[in-house]
């Protein structure tokens, strides 16, 4: 079938019943570039635009034999994670990553909602950090999550969190888009940072107010790029152009 030999992003993410982020923002964004997707869904939640009111997380073994039929079943070319909720799920989506080294992996690190609800264990970040995130191609986090991955206080500038960044990479991660959505002033600043290298900055115009999924998105655009060819940076600068135009037409 020529569907099967198409490159597919293997979506590793919870529900969002809102429409705003989760898989939802993954399957529209990757979808837009013109790449396939498949799936292997972590949580079911009930979201509104406002609030997280209900999650039900999925068996691991569950997920774990998702991620497998999808890479069975397809050309996976990349696969993006987002929420995955338990220090269990973790482990599992470790254990597949293991065994397909050669798919790159782009990780967002999903802790908490817009609206401030935790979406992954405290005890978990540590099996994240450990397990999971030196097995991918790419970590994207915003500042808070940065901080809370390091158990520090937010960077007030991108000096700190350059710093605090150079602890994840001393920890084993590849490579890591540091996002500066959270930071002040007219312009947000994006880090790319990678072992032994000079930092990549990336500006662009700050948006006028927070707005949900960019996260999702951003990693989603990301891991496409990359399942289409490329490098890391040249994925990282196609994912924010498309991204930010496409946030901006139409926020959430």
């Amino acid at each position: 079938m020529a569907l099967r030999r198409e490159p597919h992003v293997l979506v590793v993410g919870g529900s969002d019943s809102s429409g705003g982020a989760g898989i939802a923002r993954d399957i529209e964004t990757i979808s837009s570039i013109g790449v396939r997707t498949c799936l292997a869904v972590t949580a079911l939640t009930v979201q509104t635009h406002d609030a997280v009111l209900e999650i039900l997380h999925s068996p691991p073994s569950l997920v774990a034999d998702q991620m497998r039929a999808a890479l069975q079943a397809n050309e996976v070319a990349a696969v993006k994670i987002g929420m995955l909720g338990t220090a269990e799920t973790i482990a599992a989506v470790a254990a597949v990553l293991r065994e397909n080294r050669q798919v790159p992996a782009v990780l967002d690190p999903v802790l908490a909602s817009t609206s401030g609800r935790a979406l992954l264990e405290a005890a978990a970040i540590a099996v994240m950090k450990r397990d999971l995130m030196p097995l991918c191609r790419l970590v994207t986090p915003n500042l808070p999550e940065l901080a809370h991955l390091i158990g520090s206080e937010l960077a007030v500038d991108e000096v700190g969190a350059l710093q605090q960044g150079q602890q994840l990479l001393a920890a084993g991660v590849q490579a890591l888009l540091i996002k500066g959505g959270h930071a002040s002033g007219p312009r947000s600043t994006d880090v790319l940072v990678c072992p032994n290298q000079e930092p990549v900055r990336l500006d662009d115009r700050r948006l006028a107010r927070t707005m949900r999924g960019t996260g999702c998105a951003l990693a989603s655009a990301i891991a496409a790029y990359l399942a289409i060819g490329g490098s890391i940076e040249k994925a990282v600068r196609q994912a924010k152009l498309l991204v930010f135009e496409k946030i901006w037409k139409h926020p959430i």
